[in-house]
């Protein structure tokens, strides 16, 4: 799905990956709210990613990330899905102070498709998520990914972390702004030229 002004010239890319893909879940919510948001930012066209909706099995590729060298029709997708983005904002819950393992499955089927591209990390959960947000912005890093310096964490009642229905507009409210200020960042990055093509090539360590 993707949100967006038409315009002659094709507007760059910024694909909102959800992170958790179990069910009952609140990110499409989630998702669908910082994408209401972002359409106020003029220029840019915003895609909705649910890893739910990709078949990304753990290990079946024979070489490394890092070598670009994919054999499975479902990895080359994603390759294409991400390396095709101007930028990136991963959606996330906080689960035991870290983030989904589906995420970071999505994270590690690739390498250089991520290198250079402006990120904002947005994560949700009871405290906010700010161990997540952390531990995702030293991975990004790790790829030399550009991390957008706010990084919204939304405290959600403990009546919706266990099930409750999620009404975005009342319980997330009072917390705009730091979406608002890191949707506003990473336009800034886009403006400024988005991903890198003379990125310097990273030692492939820790993918092998």
């Amino acid at each position: 799905m993707i949100h967006g002004n038409n315009e002659a010239a094709s507007p760059p890319i910024v694909l909102v990956i959800m992170g958790s893909i179990r069910a009952n879940r609140r990110c499409p919510t989630i998702a669908e709210w910082i994408v209401g948001i972002a359409r106020t930012i003029p220029r840019i066209a915003w895609e909705l990613v649910d890893l739910a909706g990709w078949n990304l099995p753990m290990d079946d590729e024979p070489d490394i990330p890092a070598s670009g060298i994919y054999i499975q029709e479902h990895t080359r997708a994603w390759s294409s899905k991400i390396a095709g983005a101007a930028g990136l904002i991963f959606v996330t819950p906080q689960y035991n102070w870290g983030y989904p393992a589906p995420l970071k499955n999505a994270i590690d089927h690739l390498h250089r498709e991520w290198r250079g591209k402006p990120l904002l990390i947005v994560t949700y959960g009871s405290r906010g998520g700010g161990k997540c947000a952390a531990q995702l912005r030293q991975i990004a890093e790790g790829l030399e990914m550009k991390v957008v310096p706010t990084m919204p964490a939304l405290a959600l009642s403990i009546d919706v972390i266990r099930g409750a229905p999620l009404d975005p507009g009342h319980e997330l409210k009072g917390q705009i702004g730091p979406v608002q200020q890191g949707l506003v960042e990473l336009a800034v990055m886009l403006d400024a030229g988005g991903p890198d093509p003379q990125h310097r090539a990273t030692a492939p360590s820790d993918n092998a």
